[in-house]
């Protein structure tokens, strides 16, 4: 009572007492979520059945990356998978170059949505053409654009399912390029992935990517499929996962060989584009989701504001607020390097001091703009 009364009377104090609450919600996520990769491993499974597996792939004008990247789906150390590509109203030379891989590779089957200029569909109506066709129960998804970076990666996603697993969140990152605007888009996907995964490993799942995701092919009719979300054109991958992931029937896979790459965005005005379409989901997601996502937001903006002027009206004290500072940000770089280590990100770790100060900026810029600013409608 004594410091309250204190505080009330001197409420410049406010700042510092402000100060130690971000820092507190800042640690909360960072050794209750963020930490969880650090020890992370996968139950081996006692018997691990290879069941057969469908992959999914939907493509819209991918002639150029079916080509490069198709091969290592199609040549996985698996003994009985099929893939499917749904080439979802292509006008380039997509449905020759499937024709071609289809001689070569008998477990490869196409199907082609025409182009109906009275009816705009998003990539949700090819991904369910895609999952009705599919023969299997276990269900492997990813995009044209994205390699396997390993010929194990079917069997490393696969491993998990059991009875109880039913959806499995894998990793899709970015190949590396020597740009800057790479390197600010490969530190968002790790730090987005660090979330939704060790989200996943408290058993708060919340999302996943469409790089690399699978679940059962039961579980996606047992929610009538993308119905409750059909009106968003993006979410066919995170909003499902919102919808149906549980504390129990969710797993991850973060094993090396089980990753996938696509090429990232070469501009900030085409990745803004993007993250601007990827931020109309977030208002659909459950509201404890929507509130975590907030907190850490909102409590990581305000810490370091709070930080600088803690420093200016509190020099008596630089010390221990230089050491609070400092506590966060080693145990931060600790988290960050291990979770580059084990998603094979390099050369982040210095850069990620200032992008963790101006991403939440950038998320909100995304989100202000989706307000005024009226988006085309686009396939994914």
């Amino acid at each position: 009572m004594e410091y309250i009364n204190f505080v009330l009377e001197n409420p410049i104090y406010i700042i510092l007492v402000a100060f130690g609450l971000t820092l507190l919600i800042q640690l909360y996520f960072y050794l209750v979520y963020y930490s969880r990769i650090l020890l992370y491993r996968n139950k081996q499974q006692k018997e691990s059945l290879k069941e057969p597996v469908s992959v999914i792939i939907c493509a819209r004008n991918e002639e150029e990356n079916l080509e490069k990247n198709l091969p290592s789906i199609l040549t996985q150390d698996y003994p009985e998978y099929e893939v499917i590509v749904v080439n979802d109203c292509s006008e380039d030379d997509s449905e020759f170059v499937l024709e071609r891989f289809q001689k070569k590779y008998k477990h490869l089957k196409t199907t082609t949505i025409k182009q109906d200029e009275k009816f705009f569909h998003s990539k949700k109506l090819a991904l369910t053409i895609g999952i009705k066709a599919a023969k299997n129960e276990l269900l492997l998804l990813t995009d044209a654009d994205c390699v396997a970076e390993s010929n194990k990666w079917v069997e490393k996603m696969q491993k998990n399912f059991t009875n109880k697993k039913e959806l499995i969140i894998g990793y899709g990152g970015y190949k590396k390029e020597k740009k800057l605007i790479n390197n600010l888009i490969r530190f968002d996907t790790l730090f987005i992935a660090l979330q939704y995964l060790t989200f996943a490993i408290a058993r708060k799942p919340y999302m996943g990517v469409g790089r690399n995701l699978a679940y059962k092919k039961s579980l996606f009719f047992k929610h009538k499929g993308f119905a409750s979300h059909n009106h968003i054109e993006s979410g066919d991958d995170d909003l499902f996962v919102n919808e149906a992931a549980t504390k129990k029937n969710t797993i991850i896979e973060i094993s090396k060989e089980s990753f996938t790459r696509s090429e990232a965005e070469k501009t900030f005005s085409s990745w803004f584009k993007q993250k601007k379409r990827h931020t109309t989901t977030g208002k659909l997601y459950k509201f404890g989701t929507k509130w975590r996502l907030f907190l850490e937001n909102t409590s990581r903006v305000t810490f370091y504001i709070l930080f600088v002027l803690s420093l200016i009206f509190f020099k008596q004290f630089y010390i221990y607020i230089l050491a609070a500072f400092g506590f966060r940000m080693i145990l931060q770089l600790t988290i960050y390097k291990t979770a580059m280590n084990r998603l094979e990100e390099k050369n982040l770790l210095i850069p990620s001091l200032l992008y963790d100060l101006i991403m939440p900026f950038l998320s909100f810029s995304f989100i202000l703009a989706n307000y005024f600013t009226t988006r085309k409608r686009k396939w994914k």
